[in-house]
């Protein structure tokens, strides 16, 4: 969709989009910037820094055979969301006795001290928002691609629930053949 340069941006990076979006539905900036690059628009856009951006041009296709089998990548996206959680299923706490009359069955039970340090102390662990947040799975192995259906097959589980966007990065910890 677009191109970064270090002189004009200060960076170098391509702007990816893809998914089908009906033109009502942008915002003037977004038409503007879609039809100044001569290209439909897109759903969903995304930047990725890259060091040389020599190779690439406005409007070229990416497929999957960007990666190679045995090649290991980073996986992320937003976790599944798990609404408004307790204790013990947000942070798997023990939670009290159940018998004898005990009106203390799942909660989280003292969160303080008395007179010092009058106050709870950062990190506690209290019911909210659970899931719903950006995570990554690293060093996850390319197994298969099919180019002819332009799908990557990876070993491991991935976040995030169904049907929901992964976007995929070279591993960080373990280098892939192409770059050794």
């Amino acid at each position: 969709m677009q191109i970064r340069e270090n002189d004009k941006d200060g960076y170098s990076a391509l702007q990816l989009g893809f998914g089908f979006v009906k033109e009502k539905h942008l915002k003037k900036p977004q038409i503007g910037q879609f039809k100044k690059a001569n290209l439909e628009p897109k759903k969903y856009l995304k930047e990725f820094r890259i060091d040389n951006i020599d190779s690439y041009s406005v409007g070229q296709e990416l497929t999957a055979d960007i990666f190679q089998i045995g090649d290991f990548v980073d996986a992320s996206s937003l976790s599944k969301g798990c609404g408004f959680a307790g204790v013990m299923k947000r942070h798997n706490y023990k939670g009290g006795p159940m018998s004898h009359g005990s009106n203390f069955r799942r909660r989280a039970g003292s969160i303080g001290n008395c007179s010092y340090p009058a106050r709870v102390w950062k990190g506690r662990g209290m019911p909210g928002h659970m899931g719903d947040a950006l995570t990554t799975i690293q060093t996850l192995k390319v197994v298969e691609i099919r180019k002819e259906d332009n799908l990557i097959m990876i070993k491991g589980s991935v976040p995030g629930s169904v049907n929901s966007i992964i976007k995929l990065t070279a591993a960080i910890k373990k280098r892939n053949k192409k770059s050794q």
